[in-house]
C-alpha cells in the first residue's frame, strides 16, 4: 500500500481509456485519442463474453459478442427485474386476485428494464 501514489488511478493506456479533459484541452495527442475513443470505440479482441454484476434487485449479466471494430456486433442485457417478473405465476398458485398487487410490488420492478 505505501508503493502506491497517491490521486487518481487510471491507466495509462491513450487508446483504451478516455484521458483527463484537462489535458485534452492542452495536449493534442490527448485531443485525438478522445475523438476517436468517443467516435469509433476501442477495438476489443474478437470474440464474446458474459459478464454478471450483482445488483440490488438480483444478477445484471451483459453478453457482449464482438467483431474486432469499436462497437459491440451483438449486445444483450439481462435485467434483474425482467426475470423476477416470470416468478409471479409461481407465486400467485393459490391466492386471490387482490393479491396480485402485493405480490408484484414485492419484487419491486422496474417497468423501463422489464419491457423488452
Amino acid at each position: 500500500m505505501d508503493n502506491i501514489p497517491a490521486g487518481e488511478v487510471k491507466a495509462g493506456q491513450p487508446k483504451q481509456v478516455i484521458p483527463n479533459k484537462e489535458r485534452v484541452y492542452k495536449k493534442m495527442e490527448e485531443l485525438i485519442h478522445d475523438f476517436m475513443l468517443i467516435n469509433f470505440g476501442v477495438n476489443p479482441p474478437i470474440g464474446e463474453i458474459y459478464h454478471a454484476v450483482e445488483s440490488p434487485k438480483g444478477e445484471l449479466g451483459f453478453y457482449i459478442y464482438s467483431n474486432g471494430e469499436g462497437q459491440p456486433w451483438r449486445m444483450k442485457i439481462r435485467s434483474p427485474s425482467f426475470v423476477n417478473l416470470q416468478s409471479i405465476s409461481t407465486m400467485m398458485k393459490g391466492a386471490m386476485i387482490s393479491d396480485v398487487v402485493a405480490i408484484v410490488a414485492s419484487l419491486d420492478p422496474i417497468m423501463g428494464e422489464a419491457d423488452k
